[in-house]
């Protein structure tokens, strides 16, 4: 009697021993699927940039229009505010976010732009007033007005727009595209040239 029973608790045991073994298999399978799909899938990181007080997300290569305009407002705004004092704090804060054929012509716009603020005694001020995104383009157009004063003279207003192309590298945004005008009228005629059209802002700043 105690040996029937014996083996039938034997056995049972086996049987038990053998579904958790199988069950761990199964879980150890499904787990290494798991870890190969999260190391293969595209990762979203959600930041909060400047401008923006709510949540967005970027991709690697690729993200929202919200953040694509908060981002080229934020550099405009640097780029329109440039004084002698502030320059080389300007130019720490956007180099790490210009493109490597953007990253001289703009550190010689802002040399230009210091040295020439110097020699005429005189302070520069952008007020940005509309924040545009355009998908062809995939540019965000900053429009505003700029505020020229110096001693003993009335502060001269003109309009201003700024053009930059917002892209994303490994989650980090990177500036490819930079362009300053007037009007409408001074950006026909210069072309669509990037290189041309920062060396065009030089001048204009």
């Amino acid at each position: 009697m105690n040996l029937v029973r014996f083996r039938q608790t034997w056995q049972r045991l086996v049987t038990e021993n053998r579904f958790h073994r199988g069950l761990l298999i199964a879980l150890l399978a499904t787990n290494l699927l798991t870890l190969s799909a999260l190391m293969q899938a595209e990762r979203t990181v959600v930041l909060v940039p400047p401008i923006l007080e709510s949540q967005v997300n970027v991709a690697r290569a690729s993200a929202s229009q919200e953040v694509k305009e908060a981002w080229g407002l934020f550099v405009t705004e640097l780029l329109g505010n440039v004084t002698p004092t502030n320059a080389p704090f300007l130019r720490r804060t956007l180099e790490p976010l210009l493109s490597p054929s953007l990253r001289r012509a703009v550190a010689g716009i802002l040399d230009d732009q210091v040295e020439a603020l110097q020699r005429d005694r005189v302070s520069v001020r952008f007020a940005p007033e509309l924040v545009q995104y355009e998908a062809d383009s995939d540019r965000v157009r900053v429009s505003g007005q700029q505020v020229i004063t110096g001693p003993g003279a009335d502060p001269v207003t003109r309009p201003r727009t700024y053009e930059v192309r917002v892209a994303f590298r490994n989650y980090r945004p990177l500036i490819t595209y930079l362009d300053a005008y007037q009007d409408a009228r001074e950006r026909q005629g210069r072309g669509a040239d990037p290189a041309d059209d920062v060396a065009s802002a030089a001048s204009a700043q």
